[in-house]
């Protein structure tokens, strides 16, 4: 009999020091669905050299508020880099979202960044192009690599922590010190 798949929705999937696919190099990823079919996440700490603004024009929505145009938009992932995909706290309920978790939910419709200018949002969210997305068994044989370690995500990590602590922040949850995992110790 086949052990059930042991489901890694709403965990982190923190990429191993020594994992050099340069698509997911010290990443941390979100993991918003995974079942016997596959998984899915959203890189959460790789900023793309974009604005907001500049998604926001593209898709013609009017912002006028420069805190949020400012906005770093992230690379999500591999897959579908020309479609949005925004992580946010929970709020009403767009076109496209799905509800990962009590805190977390995933939004692919554009009527949230109309929302999110008018401030009729969810109080935090990211915006990321692409996604991360693994076929049937491959997450699990990644797993059994040792190439990721996972843990229950935190969503302090994903809206409140500076991006560049996200990778060790999501790896003290677990209690491990990735330098100390690191090959290289001293180069950051």
């Amino acid at each position: 009999m086949a052990m059930d798949t042991v489901s890694l929705t709403n965990h982190f999937l923190i990429a191993m020091p020594q994992l050099d696919d340069p698509n997911f190099f010290h990443s941390v990823t979100y993991i918003c669905q995974h079942n016997d079919e596959g998984a899915m996440g959203i890189i959460i700490n790789q900023p793309l050299d974009l604005r907001l603004e500049e998604i926001l024009a593209h898709l013609e929505i009017d912002n006028q508020d420069q805190t949020i145009g400012a906005q770093p938009v992230y690379f999500g992932g591999p897959v579908q880099q020309e479609r949005g995909f925004i992580l946010h706290r929970p709020g009403r309920n767009w076109e496209g979202t799905l509800f990962v978790s009590d805190e977390i939910a995933l939004t692919t419709s554009s009527d949230i960044l109309k929302d999110i200018v008018q401030q009729h949002g969810p109080s935090q969210s990211l915006v990321a192009l692409g996604y991360a997305g693994w076929g049937k068994g491959q997450l699990e044989q990644e797993l059994a690599q040792n190439a990721w370690l996972s843990v229950p995500a935190s969503p302090e990590i994903i809206f409140d922590t500076a991006v560049e602590k996200r990778w060790h922040a999501a790896a003290s949850l677990l209690g491990i010190d990735l330098e100390l995992l690191s090959e290289d110790i001293g180069h950051a």
